[in-house]
């Protein structure tokens, strides 16, 4: 498609001229048109792609974050496009979760705008329960993503003054398409791709080795010995179920580490937490956290878990590194059923030697390293993002927005709430720019 072809599209789908229809006798209102379609496009095909272009913004992403936005812009009349490589919602959770997974906070901080949990739903609902729950949000809000459509390449053109968003189709070999908008969200999230460690021997393990990303249940284990590769949430959470399955765990633990209890004083952690912290500052509220989290659960130090300089609040809000919240796991390491284990030096066959000089057989490894942003794979753009780890630049509540049309949801390192905060933001300033050219097009008219 040349330049002239594809702007003359681009006019002839863009919500200033939409209210023409062809015979450009008849006109229409625009809010009339973004809710009658919500991609218009129009489609010029070549040797090497499809080229799309899209009245709303495209937002990379069908996770919780690209829904929450989608929906937000749902609800003031602007359609969009959300592109997602897999071919589901919410894929993390649905193809890269253990089985036992919950909300580790209470349904009522992880409410995505504008509809609330089913009454019904527990204080933690399952993994179940929450994909269910996202399905019946895309359902009342009419969100219907493109999946297998992975994101290649996305970047900012000058001469245009539109997103071009290049995608491969994973159902249909070698075939891309190309879409165009003056707006980009970016929702990949900060838990796209799983990192792998770098362990001298690692590869040559003649054990299984798996990340927690395709670890289902502890039933495959039962009677094996397990070493699982870090202590986060998810790390723990396997433990628990290697322990609940008869397998025998060993947890590495290489850094410090805040554990406490899921819920304290009658509260869960995180509200009390949340209430804490309205009323004083953080160091105080984080001595107050922990001298509960050592009434309850004694002194973590003594079996290997070291805590931080820093609280846990401090931590996570300079870091972004969550606390573990306990819902089991610490009582089977006080009884000895997990043991913990420092860091590894090296592995031989299926032998492991940890940096104490001991040296142990296994079974399998289970690496729980956590996940990393893709966003450098894909977006050219040196502003919004970081090179470095793919996450905004500008920390919470700054990082939401970047230039030409650029915006981030669920990149805030506070969860499901800080998701719901940015994307009201981006579905604000978006109709803002919406309304400043329906007010063009009526001058112009």
């Amino acid at each position: 498609m040349d330049h002239w072809s594809e702007t003359e599209g681009k006019r002839a789908h863009d919500p200033i001229f939409q209210c023409f229809s062809q015979n450009q006798n008849h006109r229409q209102p625009v809010e009339n048109c973004c809710k009658q379609r919500s991609v218009d496009a129009v489609v010029a095909r070549s040797e090497r792609c499809t080229c799309l272009w899209v009245s709303g913004p495209i937002i990379v992403g069908a996770g919780p974050s690209g829904l929450a936005v989608a929906a937000c812009l749902k609800e003031k009349g602007i359609g969009s496009l959300i592109l997602e490589r897999s071919n589901c919602i919410a894929s993390l959770w649905q193809l890269k979760t253990y089985d036992r997974l919950s909300l580790h906070l209470p349904r009522k901080f992880c409410e995505l705008p504008l509809m609330p949990f089913p009454a019904d739903y527990p204080i933690y609902p399952s993994k179940q329960q929450f994909v269910a729950y996202l399905e019946s949000y895309a359902a009342r809000f009419g969100i219907s993503p493109m999946y297998n459509r992975t994101v290649v390449h996305a970047e900012y053109d000058e001469q245009l003054l539109l997103w071009r968003v290049r995608t491969q189709n994973s159902g249909t070999m070698g075939e891309e398409v190309q879409y165009v908008s003056k707006w980009l969200i970016v929702a990949t999230g900060e838990n796209a791709e799983a990192v792998q460690p770098d362990i001298h021997g690692l590869q040559e393990f003649l054990g299984t080795v798996m990340h927690t990303s395709a670890y289902k249940s502890g039933n495959a284990f039962t009677g094996k010995r397990v070493l699982v590769v870090g202590c986060g949430n998810s790390g723990m959470e396997v433990c628990l179920d290697l322990c609940n399955h008869n397998a025998e765990p060993h947890i590495v633990v290489r850094d410090a580490v805040h554990i406490l209890p899921r819920e304290m004083l009658g509260h869960s952690t995180f509200g009390l937490s949340m209430w804490l912290l309205k009323w004083l500052p953080v160091h105080v509220a984080d001595r107050i956290l922990l001298c509960v989290a050592r009434a309850i659960l004694g002194d973590t130090a003594r079996l290997g878990l070291r805590r931080p300089a820093f609280g846990p609040l401090e931590l996570k809000s300079l870091s972004g590194k969550t606390p573990v919240l306990d819902v089991g796991t610490f009582a089977k390491i006080k009884s000895g059923d997990i043991k913990v284990r420092p860091a590894i030096r090296q592995i031989s066959g299926r032998d492991v030697e940890f940096v104490d000089g001991q040296l142990e057989g296994f079974d399998a490894i289970v690496l729980a390293t956590g996940y990393k942003s893709n966003v450098p794979f894909w977006l050219k753009d040196r502003e919004l993002f970081s090179e470095k780890d793919g996450l905004p630049k500008r920390s919470f509540p700054n990082g939401w927005k970047g230039e030409n049309g650029l915006y981030s949801v669920g990149f805030t390192r506070r969860g499901l709430m800080g998701t719901s905060v940015d994307a009201r933001r981006i579905a604000y300033d978006i109709e803002q720019q919406w309304k400043a050219k329906r007010a063009h097009l009526d001058v112009f008219l």
